[in-house]
């Protein structure tokens, strides 16, 4: 039996790391042994550890460009970071007034003559919506719900309302409820049922939600819901106070949409090349949105006052820019499917590379994209039809009208989520071959250090077969 004067290695793992002592030994192709005469070549590694990802030049690279673009994050979140809320008196209208929670404890029926809750038709005629809506009360069944204030300093006192037949939502005996209340208002006029308490429902779906993502995603999942409420407490304590301070809000966007990203990205995937490069290929969709948005926004004269809320916004805050708060809205909500884009991009390329280390960039390129074509087709129709069924009610308003699909793309709350619509889908469309280029040429561009155990190996076999290195994946050279 043939003596080795080493021990045999250990297989390889998938990991590109290897079990024992660190010493790998390379056999010699085929042909290239036989020639030499040789029988095997020995090539001697001591790290430790599986395969850096990139090399060490590479990943200073890298490192140039996103060390100084955090550090300027930092230093805008730092400048723009908003002292406290701004000074605000209620004025009672829209989303704008106090607001307390209570029950309904008593629900019972009675006509609505009787309970002078109805109007005569005008002039008697009932072919207007108006009028029969008045006739139908007339004659309908109201109910009287008496509803007790359960929060704030009216706690336990009690009113009733009427609830016509014709409304939306009827009240029901212990059902909680949203009140809302005028203190400048007679006192049986102070409160009044708003909406509906929703509050155990939505807690009760949350908690479904972290549930299934920490169920499938394990580990991944929980840092995944640590990120998302990272994201909201950007979103909460720096992004909307900043812009109620009177920061720019294209400003505040861009450096809070950046916390946001470096902070989910690298949470969720880890700090390495690979999610850096997917944070670099974010980072020029968003410029590119950003560029795109302001200039479109701006040709096609879209104010950003739209609807009640943002009416009530710039009468209580003159000084913000609604287009410019319309485009940093752009911006962060391009953001979530960027990442999503980027990610896949870059994993994609990598794992094709793993599975053919001898791929080069062009190849990788052509492969990568392939996979984003079928993503960009999906994504896009995602977007365009959540826009679409977030503007269902509109959009049936405009059909109602007859109105032509110019008529409707013309008018300025339309054209507002087109616009918010194509330039987000042109900046996810470019994030694919941008990530994919990136992730293909730092990929393909990566070369392993020269074995400092080849280096001592003897010149016969050193000319014969050049040694691979024993430990860690075999990189292209």
């Amino acid at each position: 039996m043939e003596q080795y004067p080493h021990q045999p290695p250990e297989p390889h793992r998938r990991d590109g790391s290897e079990q024992g002592t660190g010493h790998g030994h390379g056999a010699p192709e085929s042909g290239r042994g036989a020639a030499s005469g040789l029988g095997h070549a020995h090539g001697h590694s001591h790290s430790h550890g599986p395969a850096a990802p990139v090399s060490q030049h590479l990943r200073k690279v890298i490192a140039a460009i996103l060390v100084p673009f955090t550090a300027a994050v930092l230093v805008g979140l730092v400048v723009l970071w908003p002292e406290r809320a701004p000074e605000h008196k209620r004025t009672g209208v829209g989303f704008d007034r106090q607001t307390q929670q209570a029950t309904v404890t008593r629900v019972v029926e009675l006509s609505c003559a009787s309970a002078n809750a109805s109007g005569v038709p005008p002039t008697g005629d009932t072919s207007t919506a108006e009028g029969s809506s008045a006739q139908q009360r007339a004659k309908g069944t109201c109910r009287k719900a008496t509803i007790r204030v359960d929060t704030g300093k009216d706690k336990g006192r009690t009113f009733t309302e009427i609830v016509q037949p014709d409304q939306s939502r009827q009240l029901h005996q212990g059902e909680k409820v949203v009140v809302a209340y005028e203190p400048s208002a007679p006192r049986d006029l102070q409160y009044a049922v708003t909406d509906v308490n929703r509050k155990f429902p939505m807690t009760l779906l949350a908690g479904i939600f972290a549930v299934a993502v920490v169920l499938v995603g394990r580990l991944r999942g929980v840092m995944a819901l640590v990120a998302l409420a990272v994201s909201f407490l950007v979103l909460t304590l720096f992004i909307l106070p900043a812009i109620l301070q009177g920061s720019n809000p294209l400003l505040v966007a861009v450096i809070g949409s950046s916390a946001i990203m470096l902070i989910a990205l690298y949470l969720c995937h880890g700090l390495s090349a690979r999610t850096s490069v997917a944070v670099l290929g974010t980072l020029i969709s968003l410029a590119l949105i950003g560029v795109l948005g302001s200039l479109f926004i701006g040709w096609a004269a879209l104010t950003g006052n739209t609807d009640d809320n943002t009416g009530l916004i710039h009468g209580l805050y003159p000084s913000i820019d609604m287009s410019g708060l319309l485009l940093a809205g752009v911006i962060i909500g391009s953001l979530g499917v960027l990442d999503d884009v980027t990610v896949t991009q870059t994993s994609a390329v990598w794992e094709l590379h793993e599975a053919n280390p001898s791929m080069g960039w062009r190849g990788l390129y052509r492969a990568g994209i392939r996979i984003g074509r079928d993503h960009i087709a999906s994504v896009v129709n995602t977007l365009v039809l959540a826009y679409a069924g977030a503007a269902l009610p509109l959009l049936l308003l405009f059909s109602i009208a007859q109105s032509s699909v110019g008529t409707v793309a013309n008018s300025e709350l339309v054209a507002e989520e087109i616009v918010r619509t194509l330039v987000g889908s042109i900046g996810l469309v470019a994030s694919v071959p941008v990530t994919t280029a990136l992730a293909a040429l730092v990929v393909s561009a990566d070369r392993a250090a020269p074995d400092a155990g080849a280096a001592g190996a003897s010149a016969g076999a050193a000319r014969s077969a050049p040694a691979r290195g024993g430990r860690g994946r075999r990189r292209k050279r």
